[in-house]
């Protein structure tokens, strides 16, 4: 940069003076154009004024211009917010009169331009770099302006990302390293040279492109994964460019199991156990995923004890309920039983004639008889027996049974004496079984007598 100070000399005094004569500045920001004139004794400044590009700057015109000079010799002109079109050289022009003469006085007006002028220059701040680039590779930024600046000449610049500033940056003069860069280091980067932080760049995109990571599988649904269910593995990572190809690998399985984000395993078994693993891959690269174990489970235990409780529960109560149901069945049979016997007996007690059964020329058979409480194995048992055509009952006694099982009792059948109508005799003899409170079959034997001849049955 050219500090310099232009002074545009004239005759006889008349000069202006430009300090700076060329300026750069950064857009957005101030400029003070300083300017000083002087003239010869005796003149009266009566006007003043800049121009650029031959024409005249009108502050009252311009709310960004304002002219701080006077009319005595201070002509600084200030331009806020500056513009790349504000760019040009800028002029300053002035106009005084003289009285003339002593006793016919004359005023003369004469007018004077500093020419040539001040140099403005207008730039910006530019954030360069190479906008794509591999992860690992280096990588520098660079802050540029189209000259350099007028109030700062050897600045120092600051570095932004995301609207962000940068913690322990590496950085020299007016570069940015990132060395190696990485994917963490996309963003959008800007910069600003201190006293006008408020000015920053516009923003650069820096991309970078990686291979997958942080590859991972995830399980769904999650939980206990039991046999007969469906099971769905999804594979995800970050990469860029995204992973445009996935594959399933199960351990010590060598071929593939399946390719895609998603793999599904419909009524899976105990056989589809094991360690399950994607392979993400992009055009820069791939990585595996950690392997994600798989624990197929046998169908819930309590679902089948329940079941076979159920069934259990089930045959035990049919068949307490036949047992039950016999039980009443034999009970009711054997209380109408004694019930019936009871009656015999007690209608036999009562009654003064004697009841007879009339076997003669029957075939004699025996049915089970009902249980005999081993209380009564005492009570003397009697058979009657009917004899035909005879108008004096006989009678039979029957002795009393021993206590000795599977003994054969007989009852001792005494004739009577032969009457008229009397033709034939008969006798009985009964056998008697002793049982328990368990109902046993009682065997009866029954000897028919027919004349003088014993037939027995």
């Amino acid at each position: 940069m050219c500090d310099c100070v232009a002074v545009v000399l004239g005759q006889n005094g008349w000069r202006v003076t430009y300090n700076p004569q060329i300026i750069c500045a950064l857009k957005r920001s101030t400029v003070d154009l300083s300017c000083s004139y002087t003239y010869p004794r005796g003149h009266t400044v009566t006007g003043t004024s800049w121009f650029y590009r031959w024409s005249v700057v009108k502050p009252q015109n311009d709310d960004r211009v304002e002219y701080y000079g006077d009319r005595v010799n201070d002509c600084t002109l200030r331009i806020t917010d500056l513009r790349e079109s504000d760019s040009a050289e800028y002029g300053f022009t002035f106009r005084t009169q003289i009285i003339q003469g002593h006793v016919f006085q004359s005023v003369r007006s004469e007018s004077y331009s500093g020419s040539p002028g001040v140099r403005l220059s207008v730039t910006g701040l530019e954030a360069k770099c190479q906008t794509i680039v591999t992860e690992g590779q280096p990588v520098t930024l660079t802050c540029s302006t189209t000259c350099t600046l007028t109030d700062n000449p050897n600045p120092t610049y600051i570095w932004k990302k995301n609207r962000q500033h940068l913690t322990n940056p590496k950085t020299k003069s007016n570069y940015l390293y990132l060395d190696p860069v990485s994917s963490e280091d996309t963003g959008r980067y800007s910069c600003a040279v201190n006293g006008h932080e408020n000015l920053p760049s516009a923003e650069e995109t820096l991309t970078v492109r990686y291979g997958p990571k942080r590859v991972s599988v995830s399980v769904s649904p999650s939980g206990k994964i039991v046999e007969g269910s469906s099971v769905t593995l999804t594979c995800s990572s970050d990469a860029n460019p995204p992973v445009d190809k996935y594959t399933w690998y199960k351990k010590n399985v060598t071929s593939p199991k399946a390719s895609g984000q998603s793999y599904s395993i419909t009524n899976i078994s105990s056989e589809d156990s094991g360690e399950y693993y994607c392979e993400a891959e992009n055009t820069i690269g791939a990585q595996i995923s950690t392997p994600q174990l798989i624990i197929v489970a046998e169908k819930q235990a309590s679902v089948k004890n329940a079941s076979i409780g159920i069934i259990v529960v089930v045959l035990v109560l049919i068949l307490f309920l036949s047992v039950l149901m016999w039980f009443r069945k034999k009970a009711s049979k054997s209380t109408s039983d004694t019930r019936d016997r009871r009656d015999t007996v007690d209608n036999g007690q009562q009654d003064s004639s004697p009841v007879y059964d009339n076997i003669s020329g029957m075939a004699i058979t025996h049915t089970a008889a009902p249980t005999v409480d081993t209380d009564n194995q005492d009570n003397v048992q009697y058979a009657s027996i009917q004899h035909r055509n005879q108008e004096v009952p006989e009678y039979s006694t029957a002795q009393p049974s021993q206590p000795q099982k599977q003994e054969e009792e007989y009852s001792t059948a005494q004739p009577s004496q032969p009457q008229k109508q009397e033709e034939d005799v008969q006798y009985a003899a009964v056998k008697f079984n002793h049982t328990s409170a368990v109902d046993m079959p009682v065997e009866t034997t029954v000897v028919q007598y027919t004349g003088n001849t014993r037939f027995r049955v």
